[in-house]
């Protein structure tokens, strides 16, 4: 099927727009236009000043409100403490240990039980030691046994070895030297009694029956005037046929010798008012000599001719066979075996443990039926003497001289939180410790009544050194280096009492105790008067910021 397509008429060409007449704004006058940027600039300033320096004089007065802090000077009461920290300790702790082995038979006692010195903790098998026991003291008797035959056999020997004295007197005459070899029942020495001389004369027989011994005698020496006292030392029981047929019997005085006497002398006596028949001699009253009674070398002589000696005295010895060696190896044998026996029952001790200290038991590790050997490790049990808790405080060696044992103690523990606690020092130890080229010196402190505290919680403790009651003070931040403060005069306020802090006044100040809030004026404040701390820029942005989550910035003081 065709189509036809008609034509299409042509578009006419557009006209033209017909241009628009031209609007002007009059031109203003000069003055008119000055007079409107005058009011802008105004307008502009006023908003300025409102949002911008009114804030800026606010935050201003406000840093000044911040940086400058007033205190009032006024009396306070200070305690002065030394502060330290420690752990807490029992007064007393043991741990058990076995210096044995061997199965444990009894341990009568479990952790938390409370134990007396001197209880049975620990009881092992001391079988083996026991029969040591026994061998020993064996060894011991058969020891004391040999020496005492022994010495029984010297004492015997020794008699015979001594050389005495069987008489008092002077010797006479000795016939040996040390050193030299003396036969058996030679003579050694002659001992002469001079002190003593005795008379003997006759006496008829009528007269001696009625002497008695001890009866005084006076006695003539033939050839002197010398008259002598003596005694009747002797009289003779059988008669003898005196000058003339006549009876007579012996009569034997003794007198003490003035020193001229001697054997050669003769004299005559009267006794109760009888004399004798006749003269007779003078003889020494003592006279012996001293034999050896065994042979061999004489190891020592102790005496020279003329030396006095008293009955028995020992002159010198003979040298000793071996049997002074048998007796010291003896001697020796006795002491092993004794120190070995008592070795063996101080081991026996060791078998029985008992607890040294009177406390709690807070720890037990082995029980009865186990066994001790070279393998086992570790202590059997642990004690504490809870009775009382203390702890040891590292005092500078610039506060030690300020302490002193029955000062109070102020104690807090961290573990504890809103509990105090009291206590005392008793002991200052003088054995200081040096680190650093500071040296510090343990305190002990005993705590009154521990409460809920345990040992080895971590505590805080103050000493309390001293305590002065209603002195002038003021915060110890006031006080500035080489001790100045800053006092606000009385009229440096103005009608709506604000300070001006410009009219601080730098003054200085004498001090004397503080603590950790307050500090003593002993010159330089009087009570009422206004002393300033001035907070640094720095310090004072610090703060600010630390109010700011913790935001930081670095600012420098001008």
């Amino acid at each position: 099927m065709e189509t036809t397509q008609a034509p299409v008429a042509p578009t006419p060409a557009p006209t033209p727009a017909a241009k628009s007449p031209e609007f002007k704004i009059p031109k203003p006058k000069k003055k008119r236009r000055w007079i409107t940027v005058l009011i802008v600039l105004a307008v502009i300033a006023a908003l300025v000043g409102w949002f911008v320096v009114r804030p800026m004089l606010a935050a201003t007065q406000m840093a000044n409100s911040l940086m400058y802090t007033p205190a009032v000077v006024g009396y306070q009461d200070i305690t002065v403490a030394v502060s330290g920290s420690a752990a807490i300790q029992p007064v007393d702790s043991y741990k058990v240990t076995a210096l044995v082995k061997g199965e444990i038979l009894d341990a009568p006692f479990e952790e938390g039980d409370a134990v007396q010195e001197g209880d049975l903790l620990y009881q092992i098998d001391a079988g083996d030691v026991e029969n040591s026991i026994e061998r020993s003291e064996l060894s011991v008797e058969q020891s004391r046994i040999s020496l005492q035959n022994l010495l029984d056999s010297r004492e015997d020997t020794q008699e015979n070895l001594d050389v005495k004295a069987g008489d008092a007197g002077v010797i006479q005459k000795l016939y040996y030297e040390q050193g030299d070899t003396v036969a058996a029942g030679s003579p050694i020495a002659d001992i002469i009694d001079r002190d003593t001389m005795k008379l003997t004369v006759p006496f008829h027989s009528a007269d001696a029956a009625g002497f008695y011994i001890g009866q005084a005698a006076t006695v003539y020496v033939d050839g002197t005037a010398e008259t002598l006292s003596g005694t009747v030392d002797k009289i003779a029981v059988v008669e003898q046929a005196g000058a003339g047929g006549t009876l007579v019997r012996e009569i034997t005085i003794a007198v003490s010798n003035p020193g001229a006497l001697s054997p050669s002398s003769t004299g005559t006596a009267s006794i109760g008012g009888a004399d004798c028949a006749a003269s007779g001699p003078f003889a020494n009253a003592a006279q012996s000599t001293v034999t050896a009674r065994t042979s061999g070398k004489l190891e020592s002589l102790r005496v020279s001719e003329g030396d006095r000696v008293s009955k028995d005295q020992i002159l010198g010895s003979f040298e000793a066979s071996d049997m002074d060696s048998q007796i010291e190896s003896a001697r020796l044998s006795l002491r092993s075996a004794e120190l070995s026996l008592q070795s063996t029952r101080d081991q026996l001790d060791n078998y029985t443990i008992t607890s040294p200290i009177s406390g709690t038991v807070i720890e037990k590790n082995f029980k009865a039926g186990d066994n001790l050997d070279a393998t086992t490790s570790g202590y059997l049990a642990v004690i504490y003497d809870m009775s009382k808790l203390t702890f040891d405080m590292k005092i500078d060696e610039l506060d030690i001289g300020k302490i002193q044992v029955g000062q109070e103690v102020r104690i807090t523990s961290k573990a504890l939180e809103g509990q105090e606690f009291t206590g005392r020092v008793s002991k200052i130890n003088i054995n200081g410790t040096t680190a650093g080229g500071v040296t510090s010196y343990p305190v002990t402190v005993d705590i009154d009544d521990p409460g809920e505290l345990l040992p080895g919680m971590n505590i805080s403790a103050e000493i309390l050194v001293e305590h002065a009651k209603h002195v002038l003070a003021v915060p110890v931040e006031m006080v500035g280096r080489g001790n100045v403060v800053q006092v606000l005069p009385a009229d440096a306020y103005d009608k709506d009492g604000n300070p001006d802090y410009t009219r601080l006044e730098e003054r200085p100040v004498t001090l004397g105790r503080n603590d950790e809030n307050y500090i003593e004026i002993l010159s330089g404040l009087e009570e009422g008067e206004t002393v300033v701390y001035k907070m640094s820029y720095t310090s004072l942005m610090e703060q600010m910021m630390g109010g700011m989550g913790g935001a930081s910035v670095a600012v420098s003081e001008q």
